[in-house]
């Protein structure tokens, strides 16, 4: 009996050995594909989407798949579903559309998540956490292929934290905790520099948002406090970006800004765009105490409005907020901050 135990646990310990590199080759990533299975050389057209959040915007989802000429549309995610393939497809005229679930370092390191990255003609990050995007995504192979593909001309749009990572400059919310996931204006311009303001530079290389920061869910969720925070620190004398000029777009929900290669923009849906700069700002922003800055110049694009990034101009309202302890105060007519 002794011999018969020792013979199944050999068995046993055999298949478990014989199995691991089975359970070893289950990838990190998962991938979802409807339309043709195999790719299509489409004729991409650069350009970049970018969406404030919100229900999704089916003028932006067309514009961004007529520029994959033809080919093969890719949204890349950290976690969720494949819920955008049936949507676009329905949608849009493309070869195939695809989701890339990266939720973690391994998934990123993965050679497969680059070549399909490599592969795709359009390419959508979706809404989540911008937190797991700068944690699992930079640094890694995913980084590489995605400014790559701004390289070649392949377009590219966001929505809601797949925005907030297009431009140089992102706030990447590493500070926030599950209980306060959403970083309010009030809190973040009560001090500047509290541990739940994280901003980076360099996870994208997008050429026209070279200097931008972007913000999303604007007036919706009350975020030009926070973003009028983030200019400010990037503008104050020791901040990161020490000698340049550094801008925020603000983008509602259900709002997208259609921005070109040379600059040119147009916002769709059903609210609004601000454009911010700190020109002639000054104050003082200091650790542990609120944030006194501005005036900052404030440009409201209504849908259908026309603006240049390039130039910072188009047929936009203007004008100007100041913060003290107080709050913000706007130029505007009855004090309007939106």
């Amino acid at each position: 009996m002794k011999a018969l135990r020792f013979w199944r646990a050999v068995a046993v310990a055999s298949f478990v050995v014989g199995a691991l590199p089975f359970f070893a080759q289950s990838p990190a990533y998962k991938y979802f594909r409807v339309g043709n299975a195999k790719d299509a050389a489409g004729s991409p057209r650069a350009g970049f989407a970018l969406m404030g959040g919100g229900e999704d915007l089916d003028e932006a989802f067309r514009w961004l798949c007529e520029r994959a000429g033809g080919g093969d549309l890719l949204v890349l995610r950290a976690t969720g579903t494949d819920d955008y393939n049936e949507y676009i497809k329905d949608l849009c005229k493309v070869n195939s559309v695809a989701t890339l679930v990266i939720p973690n370092r391994a998934a990123a390191e993965d050679g497969f998540v680059a070549g399909k990255i490599a592969e795709a003609s359009a390419l959508f990050i979706s809404g989540g956490d911008q937190s797991n995007y700068i944690n699992f995504w930079m640094g890694s192979p995913v980084q590489v292929a995605l400014n790559e593909a701004i390289k070649r001309g392949v377009p590219i749009g966001g929505t809601s934290a797949g925005l907030a990572v297009l431009g140089e400059y992102a706030y990447s919310a590493q500070g926030d905790r599950p209980e306060d996931a959403n970083l309010d204006g009030k809190t973040a311009m009560g001090d500047p520099f509290g541990r739940r303001i994280t901003l980076v530079r360099g996870f994208l290389d997008v050429p026209i948002l070279k200097g931008v920061i972007t913000d999303t869910h604007f007036a919706k969720r009350d975020r030009m406090g926070r973003l009028l925070v983030f200019v400010a620190r990037l503008n104050e004398p020791d901040g990161k970006a020490a000698g340049l000029e550094i801008r925020g777009i603000g983008v509602q929900e259900r709002t997208a800004v259609l921005l070109e290669t040379d600059g040119h923009a147009k916002i769709v849906g059903q609210c609004c765009a601000y454009f911010i700069d700190a020109k002639n700002a000054d104050g003082i922003v200091a650790k542990g105490k609120p944030l006194r800055f501005g005036p900052y110049g404030v440009r409201k694009v209504e849908p259908g409005g026309i603006f240049n990034v390039k130039t910072w101009t188009g047929n936009a309202t203007q004008y100007t907020l100041s913060v003290d302890a107080d709050g913000i105060h706007s130029s505007q007519a009855g004090c309007a901050v939106y």
